[in-house]
């Protein structure tokens, strides 16, 4: 039995059982025409494929996929780079996808990482998720990989995509705020909208804050399914790994990047390929079957759903590595189109109706950002595989094709003529049918399962360590702190009250509010069990490699520490980046000038994973009664990051508010070893949380 639709959830969550989805004009199509449910595609069944005869759809998508040009309307301000991708791990067993089929085999790919809510002039460190896109340029074609660093949405039917992207950009009336969720209309239509939870606890969660474009994860998102030479079908999930291990900034941390730098994560990919330390990710799969599909106590075509890796391990396919930057960030970077229609035999599609909307979404809207129907044939979109048709002319066609054959079949050969290309039933893709398209009736519903909208939530927060929960709580409350709306936060916190009482009581605790009754789930929530695998501290990577440690100097500074440092840094993988009060014939103990890497207002130590102070007693005492140097260690202690010094730099230290704790030491092996994580530990004693 399909769950209640939108209009009737939306009566029943307000904190008091009161109803908040108030009348007004009838929603119509542009033609006028009265819609009777604008929450759900229309589908062949409940679990069955989204119909293209579906008017509303088309409508809304076509409109919303031609509201701006040129800029993209989502993942605007993006960042990319060559790469290859090469098998490590055969998947001939599960799919016949060329790229899968030879261990060692490389092919090319070219991959952009972007924000989804601000323009393209906006900074790279909001909160926000992180879109996570790879073109592969395969011998059977391009397959484009087209997800997030989240492996789930906020919404389960592409239907209502335009509302959800037009609650969380700017606000109509005033055009701000730009690249943030924290306003009124954002958390209205996410508290009106029951399966968002999940996402908003990631959304909520560090992984809105990277520390590096290289330390996020991809994901799929959708359930995809890869057919083996039989034409066996897999249910799969697909995931990215970062070699360097996943990792976030904090909260205050993430703001005072964006004062330093607007392009912080762009300038930090393109600045580790440009020196060699070429970023990686390992892929990896996540296959299933029918029948384990069946016993989930949820629908794996549910987007806003994902499948623990406890529950089904993952398999590694290969490693990606970037290692060219772009020659023309516009030519490539801001012309590269994806499209996850674009797939390749061995890969296909389920009845995700998310997935079945963004399928002829993206089309649309590269002819209307790119110009033209011939987008694909610019170089960064073209294959690098042979690619042939009866396509003609349109607008900037670059293909002078001969003949008279544009169409087919044609019989031009016969005569000694071009016959153009022809269809090829051994090699060509065929969608693998797996479903009964006769079963059920034409409906506007989804199925069941997907009405259990706090399950995985509660799963998201029940995996968190305490820190990593202290976090989610206070970013609801800042977020929600920004709402002027009263009945939102109320709304809300009502909702999470499904996922975790503790979390809406802290939320409530932190706004000032009384805590509201619970509203009523469309489906009771089902126990699941903690997946250590969600959470980022839990599987923090050790390690100083891709890391960056500034070092403050002045005149005076130890040279022999300076140098013992770099060279003990540098081996084990990380960076050096020196610091001055000025840039310039900067002189150390030796007599020798150097030149320093930044100058001290302009480089804050936000910009760095640990921070090393070589400073001599009169500089330590100059640079006490400078505010930029004071809080240049200040914020890398409150930042929770390794601090080591030689000891004539107590003085600043000590007037930075600076206390030893593990994280706190010399220039020795004890520091090194603490810059390679944060101190978690400390966060309590600096901060108050939710």
């Amino acid at each position: 039995m399909p769950h209640k639709t939108h209009a009737e959830i939306a009566t029943t969550i307000g904190p008091g059982g009161e109803t908040h989805q108030h009348g007004g004009v009838t929603l119509t199509t542009n033609q006028g025409i009265p819609v009777s449910d604008n929450q759900n595609s229309l589908k062949a069944s409940p679990r069955g494929p989204v119909l293209l005869e579906d008017f509303v759809l088309r409508e809304k998508i076509f409109h919303f996929d031609h509201e701006r040009i040129p800029e993209r309307i989502v993942h605007a301000r993006g960042s990319a780079a060559h790469g290859y991708f090469e098998c490590t791990d055969p998947l001939s067993d599960l799919s016949k996808a060329d790229l899968f089929q030879r261990k060692g085999e490389k092919t090319p790919l070219f991959a952009r990482f972007s924000t989804v809510a601000g323009g393209a002039g906006s900074v790279d460190t909001p909160r926000d998720v992180r879109g996570f896109s790879v073109k592969f340029y395969t011998k059977q074609g391009n397959w484009d990989f087209v997800g997030n660093n989240i492996p789930v949405f906020f919404i389960q039917d592409a239907i209502k995509f335009p509302d959800l992207i037009h609650s969380v950009k700017m606000e109509a009336d005033r055009g701000y705020p730009q690249a943030g969720s924290a306003h009124d209309t954002f958390w209205d239509f996410a508290s009106l909208s029951p399966e968002s939870t999940h996402m908003l606890m990631w959304a909520m969660s560090d992984r809105a804050i990277p520390r590096s474009l290289r330390m996020i994860q991809g994901f799929g998102v959708h359930t995809f399914k890869l057919v083996d030479a039989k034409g066996k079908s897999t249910f799969v999930k697909f995931h990215w790994k970062p070699v360097l291990g996943v990792q976030s900034t904090v909260w205050d941390e993430a703001l005072t990047l964006q004062a330093a730098d607007n392009d912080y994560h762009r300038r930090d990919l393109h600045d580790a390929i440009a020196k060699g330390d070429f970023p990686k990710w390992e892929l990896f799969v996540q296959p299933f079957d029918a029948a384990t599909a069946d016993k989930m106590p949820f629908d794996v075509l549910d987007a806003t759903k994902l499948i623990p890796e406890e529950v089904i391990p993952l398999r590694k396919v290969g490693v990606m590595t970037l290692d060219r930057n772009p020659d023309n960030f516009f030519a490539e970077t801001e012309q590269v189109a994806f499209c996850p229609a674009n797939i390749v035999p061995g890969v296909d599609f389920t009845d995700d109706p998310l997935l079945q909307g963004r399928l002829f979404s993206y089309l649309d809207t590269q002819k209307s950002r790119l110009g033209t129907a011939n987008f694909h044939q610019i170089p960064i979109n073209a294959p690098k595989c042979p690619f042939h048709n009866q396509q003609r002319d349109g607008m900037m066609q670059m293909h002078v094709e001969k003949g008279r054959a544009s169409y087919e079949p044609n019989s031009l050969a016969l005569h000694g003529e071009i016959g153009g290309a022809r269809e090829v039933a051994k090699n060509g893709f065929v969608t693998e049918l797996d479903y009964d398209t006769d079963e059920g009736e034409k409906l506007r519903v989804r199925p069941d399962l997907f009405a259990d909208h706090y399950s995985q939530a509660a799963l998201f927060w029940r995996s968190q360590t305490d820190s990593e929960r202290a976090h989610i709580a206070s970013s609801f409350v800042f977020e929600l702190s920004k709402v002027e709306l009263e009945q939102v936060p109320l709304r809300v916190i009502a909702n999470l009250l499904n996922v975790d009482e503790n979390l809406a009581t802290r939320v409530a605790a932190g706004l000032g509010v009384d805590l509201p009754k619970a509203s009523k789930p469309a489906r009771a929530k089902v126990e699941m069990e903690p997946s250590p695998a969600l959470s980022i501290q839990r599987n923090a990577k050790a390690t100083l490699e891709g890391r960056k440690i500034g070092v403050l100097i002045a005149d005076g500074s130890d040279a022999k520490a300076l140098k013992s440092l770099r060279q003990a840094a540098e081996k084990q993988g990380a960076a050096l980046f020196v610091v001055s009060p000025r840039v310039h014939n900067v002189e150390l103990s030796d007599g020798k000038t150097v030149k320093a890497d930044g100058q001290l207002q302009g480089s804050p130590s936000a910009m760095f994973d640990a921070v090393a102070v070589i400073l001599d007693e009169a500089a330590a005492k100059t640079l006490s009664r400078e505010g930029a140097a004071v809080k240049w260690v200040m914020d890398a202690y409150a930042h929770l990051k390794a601090i080591g010094s030689t000891d004539a730099a107590k003085p600043l230290l000590d007037r930075a508010g600076v206390e030893t704790d593990e994280g706190v030491n010399g220039l020795d092996e004890a520091f090194l070893e603490a810059a390679k994580t944060r101190q978690w530990d400390r966060e309590p004693k600096l901060r108050t949380l939710a």
